[in-house]
């Protein structure tokens, strides 16, 4: 028998305009934990895709225990023991844990001796020897969106290795959970090793591959470029072979000079009691303030209010000392503000549409002739003023946005925004999810824009990236502004003493 449990060997799948994966390979053991790392556009969730029969290959072979398969669809995917955790759940919140886990395959019985019916307490029995599985004590009636973001995920990882779950492909699992909730995922799977369950680990945090991983798999531009032992790795090592070339440093050199205060904020209050309170602080004219805070500190709910997506009750907005009133996200864009949202997917891009709809879409009324004639010769120069401007990988302006790798995805939403020619930029997690490479040409994006004056609001978890981004950082507790700290002052203890100021 093969010393590993699936193998895919000389992969090739093209999509128009892109050959996603060239000759790609990947090789599974029994028990271990295996990193597949590249940047957004190596091909690492094609090949995945591919794997779990959601994609046809045009080239290549699967190999399970040594025998050549084959794997058409995600249902001959599972029969095999390949399951699959989607960085984007989809979860049903209204139903419950037992409904969650067995949708599509409830277990059946007759009723009235030949009436087929699903068999409520089989399920409910089997869900709660799986919920124990993943150390989950909870009810399996229980709707599941009671549940936090990293219990559902768990839920989903129980619905994974309901059946026979040998080969277990994790995501992005962490892109959204605490540390806290970080190390409760690394148990499960450490229990799972112990089961013989080989497990694809994706993810762009280094600092988790090389503490979880067993062994290390490099894309690039589709193509296999290496596995290594992970105790035989660095992070300098995985950069350079991700993106082809020696990062000499993380981030750009700055050469924004901040000016004036344009923007200010005072006494910023929400309609809920439980979100932010009593904000005030100010940005200058070519100024990136980083904002820094725990989980629930109400960074995001803050900056939402601000553009107009959640209510306040007090507070004043003042843009060169005039006061803004801003009700809705389309009074901020008329008065020169723009927000990138931290959810790409879910209140980012606009998936089915293409990408000169997508950058488009927010400056519309500039490419009216006439008043109801869109004028595409020029939403066409502006796709390929932001596709030179900002390195854009894409096929053409047709393509459609969910076609593109993350990091191309944000530089589209960035370009929308752009187009809008704004003077303040709130950029709420810029990065998340995205490769060490791509993540280097955004924060280009962003120390360009300062340098031209604009100014910069940036929410960010990764205290490396507040660190080497920010002219100032603020920091939030618990919906409070407990404190600002100089860029060049700031390291990862004074902002944790102001980002654990608890009342």
């Amino acid at each position: 028998m093969s010393e590993f449990v699936l193998e895919m060997r000389d992969v090739s799948k093209s999509f128009p305009g892109v050959k996603a994966l060239d000759h790609a390979q990947l090789k599974l053991r029994p028990g271990t934990v295996h990193a597949l790392m590249g940047e957004n556009g190596a091909g690492k969730s094609t090949l995945m895709k591919c794997m779990f029969g959601i994609y046809s290959m045009d080239e290549g072979e699967i190999y399970i225990d040594g025998e050549k398969t084959s794997i058409n669809d995600p249902l001959e995917a599972w029969d095999k023991g390949i399951s699959m955790v989607h960085q984007e759940l989809q979860p049903i919140p209204a139903r419950t844990i037992g409904e969650n886990i067995f949708l599509g395959r409830y277990p059946m019985k007759k009723a009235l001796g030949f009436i087929p019916v699903v068999d409520h307490e089989k399920m409910y029995e089997e869900t709660g020897k799986l919920l124990k599985r993943v150390r989950m004590d909870f009810d399996p009636k229980a709707k599941l969106g009671t549940l936090t973001v990293s219990q559902m995920q768990s839920v989903e990882i129980a619905k994974a290795v309901a059946g026979n779950c040998r080969v277990l492909i994790l995501d992005e699992p962490t892109s959204s959970l605490t540390q806290n909730e970080v190390e409760a995922l690394f148990r499960i799977i450490e229990d799972l090793k112990k089961e013989n369950v080989a497990i694809v680990y994706i993810s762009h945090k280094m600092d988790e591959i090389l503490r979880i991983s067993d062994e290390v798999t490099i894309m690039r531009d589709g193509q296999y470029i290496g596995t290594w032992d992970s105790k035989d790795l660095t992070t300098d090592f995985i950069i350079t072979k991700m993106v082809g070339r020696e990062l000499s440093n993380l981030y750009p050199k700055r050469d924004n000079v901040p000016g004036d205060v344009v923007f200010e904020v005072e006494d910023f209050t929400s309609i809920n009691p439980r979100s932010f309170r009593h904000a005030s602080f100010n940005v200058r004219k070519g100024e990136i303030l980083g904002v820094a805070g725990l989980v629930g500190a109400q960074r995001t709910e803050l900056m939402e209010g601000l553009f107009g997506i959640r209510s306040h009750v007090s507070g004043t907005i003042r843009y060169r000392g005039k006061e803004l009133k801003i009700n809705r996200p389309k009074d901020a864009i008329d008065q020169g503000i723009a927000m990138l949202t931290e959810d790409r997917r879910g209140s980012g891009i606009m998936g089915v549409l293409s990408v000169a709809d997508n950058i488009s879409i927010a400056s519309l009324n500039k490419y009216v002739d006439h008043g109801f004639i869109l004028n595409t010769k020029k939403i066409a120069e502006l796709v390929e003023e932001n596709r030179r401007k900002m390195n854009i990988k894409t096929p053409s302006g047709k393509t459609l946005i969910q076609s593109l790798s993350g990091g191309n995805q944000q530089k589209v939403l960035i370009g929308r925004w752009l187009a809008n020619d704004p003077e303040v930029l709130i950029l709420d997690e810029p990065t998340r999810g995205i490769d060490v490479g791509a993540k280097y040409e955004i924060y280009c994006i962003i120390a360009d824009l300062a340098k031209q004056g604009k100014s910069i609001i940036m929410i960010s978890s990764e205290m490396g990236e507040l660190i080497g981004m920010s002219d100032r950082i603020m920091v939030m507790c618990d919906g409070r502004v407990t404190g600002f700290i100089d860029g060049k002052d700031a390291n990862q203890e004074n902002i944790m003493a102001f980002a654990t100021q608890f009342e």
